[in-house]
């Protein structure tokens, strides 16, 4: 039996920005794959190129090399019409729910111009326009006032809706509750789990808060100066994780069963300048088992004996496999 292809696999991709200076690579060979229903999780520091990554899962940002696929389809030998129907297939979700709607629109107007324009309503659009407000857990009474008008965790709710209104498959959270108080923030992640649930969604979840990818994520993804780090099942990287600057990420986080314990030293330095990156592995100079063929030799992403992916030269691989 055929093993079905994933629902959106980005093999080998890169991304780079143009400025005054030059070519800025913002995304370095990335590689990962999201099946129908999963959540994926992208955890890095801020700069490292989470949101780039997520912007171009979502079509806003072009590739600059490698292959997206849909399907197992790659999107560059798609069709024009083909390729602007799948732009459908992936929406976002923006961490800034303040700066993310059209002040000058009504809730209604947000929600259903998207599946207007592109023919997805069948009969009355203002049931439509209700039906994904509900789903979104908003009252489609309040559906003609303006953003303005709403609380933080409303118009994040309103973000979720206009999202939903063109039947994704994919959504992409771009730290979508990173502006959220902590009680609003739980609700809003239990609503898109109930929507995952519902509709059988995927995620590419963007977040630096650990707690919420082991609340959300199925898989996790480390990412560090453009590059995975790190990628595995949550259990893996959260039980074991594998790449020292993961490490440092769990032991950062903090443990409140023992408030008391003593911590560890945080780590050292600063992520370097992405334009002008460290040779060989890009975390060498703030890594603490760093020998001298990290200084030198960038290491691959491959599959270490604690199950997961990892580019480390110091982790031990997992044991090949004999036929």
């Amino acid at each position: 039996m055929l093993e079905r292809a994933p629902l959106l696999e980005i093999d080998d991709v890169s991304v780079a920005y143009h400025t005054r200076g030059g070519l800025l690579p913002a995304v370095i060979g990335a590689s990962l794959t999201i099946q129908e229903g999963e959540a994926v999780g992208l955890v890095g520091e801020s700069g490292c190129g989470k949101s780039t990554l997520g912007r171009m899962v979502a079509g806003i940002l072009p590739v600059s090399q490698g292959e997206v696929r849909w399907n197992g389809r790659d999107i560059a030998t798609m069709s024009a019409d083909e390729r602007r129907a799948g732009t459908l297939r992936t929406q976002m979700i923006f961490q800034n729910p303040f700066a993310s709607l059209n002040p000058r629109l009504r809730v209604a107007e947000i929600v259903g111009e998207a599946p207007r324009v592109h023919g997805l309503i069948q009969g009355d659009e203002q049931h439509y326009v209700d039906a994904q407000l509900r789903r979104a857990g908003l009252d489609p009474a309040l559906k003609w006032r303006y953003p303005h008008q709403f609380s933080g965790g409303q118009r994040q709710r309103i973000g979720i809706a206009r999202a939903l209104a063109v039947q994704p498959e994919v959504l992409v959270c771009d730290e979508a509750v990173a502006a959220l108080d902590v009680s609003i923030r739980a609700q809003v992640l239990n609503l898109l789990k109930d929507i995952q649930a519902d509709a059988g969604v995927s995620y590419l979840f963007i977040s630096h808060d650990l707690s919420t990818l082991r609340f959300m994520a199925d898989r996790i993804a480390i990412m560090y100066v453009g590059r995975l780090v790190e990628y595995g099942t949550s259990g893996q990287v959260f039980s074991q994780p594998a790449h020292p600057y993961t490490q440092a990420l769990m032991a950062a986080v903090p443990d409140v069963a023992n408030l008391g314990a003593a911590r560890p030293a945080p780590l050292p330095g600063e992520p370097p300048n992405p334009a002008s990156p460290p040779p060989g592995c890009a975390f060498h100079p703030r890594c603490p088992l760093a020998v001298e063929i990290c200084r030198t030799v960038a290491p691959p992403l491959v599959r270490k004996a604690s199950g997961q992916l990892a580019a480390c030269h110091v982790v031990p691989d997992a044991p090949e496999v004999t036929p």
